[in-house]
């Protein structure tokens, strides 16, 4: 019998699985752990039959064994934000139907006037191990059962619960292994937020998968990072274009002999991917003229994981995501639904394949009209040149509509960026009664520098066509972002 869908995971492989600060822990050992928590969550059950337990625990050793531990007691692991606040927590929870919380002691949440609210057990990882017994059998695994409820980002819409199964899990994972070569000889750092697939599928489970290690880092540390990277602790780093944002200012503030060591630590990685959000062309430029690496980038969703993908051999061009994936359909499909097939015309990226998602937790209605004849529509518009796909943003909110022209928001931005006082930029369309939207920019400034409308749109003349300049100007502290680092552009749209 299979106990579980991941190799390395398996056998008593003595390899590192995971580096928690000073503490270094083996497969086997979380072989061990993994099978003594799954006999506690089943306490006198053979099986929890689908049972939906919550993960509010950060990048960690506590993490992997709540994970595994649900799969290996055949229940449904739902992965929270740690960062989320009570009323996200409380819908995620009651919407998922979850019955426990699973917690570590070394990073506390206060969760538990949510629990006793909603009659939900929180239980420490560590804690239910200490009170484990003796080894029992565990269900056979099977790769149909659902695997995880994970929520979707909410940058559009209220979040729902996309039911991932082993077999689309098996799907994403073995394709990207695959795809970005990954080998038990790899280490990558984890810091993404664990309540999402790039955290989730594309570093965990990848590496776990493979028998890679994984360096767990529970809190996003740049100084940190950089150190590890300058000393060659990683041949593999995946972040979200912020967090490079946020790495170009560090390396570029290091003394001359710093930032030489930092930027060859990650010359000599064979990998570094960005996704979750559109990359700037500009920062894409940056990272390649400091370290050497050309960003991989890619693009996916939670209902369909990784669908397309820049080359791990070829060219990476700035600003595209790249082929479909192997064993991936793609297709691009126009607002009568007729598939696209001219290079250069915009239309709604739709996906087939094995990694799908089942549906939307308890919501046949959303997952109805989120297929259309075996397609998942991913709202997403984009267009092919010369073969790569090029994101033009999401067709609810990306896209403006402007006196007659489909203006891509993502564009607008990368030219803004690269404006030397615009520190960060995001574009919105606001109603306007003569020109059905009109194009607003929200934008914070570097240090000391000032910007107003008019010196704006000066700027934009002849560097964007007159219709896609913006009309209107906020000067913001801050943008409002999700826990992936993506503009929530519903937020902004009213801050607007």
């Amino acid at each position: 019998m299979i106990k579980t869908a991941f190799p390395a995971l398996r056998g008593g492989n003595q390899g590192i699985a995971l580096i928690e600060g000073d503490a270094r822990h083996s497969y086997a050992a979380l072989e061990s752990r993994v099978e003594a928590f799954a006999c506690v969550l089943l306490g006198q059950r053979d099986h929890l039959a689908g049972e939906r337990v919550a993960l509010l625990i950060p990048a960690g050793r506590d993490y992997v064994t709540a994970l595994h531990g649900v799969w290996r007691a055949g229940g449904i692991a739902v992965p929270l934000n740690v960062a989320a606040a009570r009323p996200e927590l409380e819908y995620c929870l009651s919407k998922a139907g979850a019955t426990r919380v699973m917690t570590s002691r070394k990073h506390p949440v206060a969760i538990d006037p949510v629990c006793k609210k909603l009659g939900i057990e929180a239980r420490d990882v560590d804690e239910a191990l200490e009170a484990s017994g003796k080894p029992r059998p565990l269900p056979a695994f099977e790769l149909s059962r659902p695997a995880m409820i994970v929520f979707t980002s909410g940058t559009t819409s209220k979040p729902k619960g996309a039911v991932i199964t082993h077999k689309a899990i098996h799907a994403q994972v073995t394709t990207l292994i695959e795809a970005w070569r990954w080998t038990r000889n790899d280490s990558v750092p984890l810091f993404l937020p664990l309540h999402h697939l790039h955290g989730i599928i594309n570093v965990l489970s990848c590496a776990l998968w493979c028998g890679a290690t994984v360096h767990a880092v529970p809190k996003l540390d740049v100084a940190r990072l950089c150190e590890q990277a300058g000393s060659g602790a990683f041949s593999v780093f995946m972040a979200v274009p912020t967090v490079y944002v946020k790495l170009i200012e560090h390396i570029e503030s290091l003394a001359p002999p710093q930032r030489k060591a930092v930027c060859e630590g990650f010359r000599e990685m064979r990998l570094n991917v960005s996704g979750s959000a559109a990359c700037p062309a500009h920062v894409f430029g940056r990272w390649k003229k400091l370290t050497g690496q050309a960003l991989l980038e890619r693009y996916g969703a939670t209902e369909i994981g990784m669908a397309i993908s820049n080359p791990y051999d070829g060219e990476r061009r700035a600003g595209f995501v790249g082929r479909a994936l192997p064993g991936v359909s793609a297709q691009l499909f126009d607002e009568n639904d007729r598939p696209v097939r001219t290079e250069g015309v915009s239309g709604e990226i739709r996906v087939r394949s094995e990694s799908v998602f089942e549906g939307y937790w308890k919501d046949e209605r959303a997952t109805r009209e989120s297929f259309t004849d075996g397609w998942f529509r991913t709202g997403d518009i984009a267009v092919i040149e010369d073969g790569y796909y090029r994101i033009l943003g999401r067709s609810s909110v990306d896209i403006v509509k402007s006196g007659g022209y489909k203006i891509s928001a993502l564009e607008i931005e990368d030219v803004l960026l690269t404006h030397e006082d615009i520190r960060q930029a995001a574009v919105v369309g606001l109603p306007d009664d003569t020109w059905g939207e009109i194009v607003a920019a929200a934008v914070t400034l570097k240090d000391g520098a000032s910007l107003d409308l008019a010196g704006l749109k000066q700027w934009c003349a002849g560097r964007m066509s007159a219709y896609k300049i913006p009309r209107r100007l906020k000067v913001m502290r801050d943008l409002p972002r999700n826990a992936m680092g993506k503009v929530v552009k519903t937020a902004l749209r009213d801050l607007l």
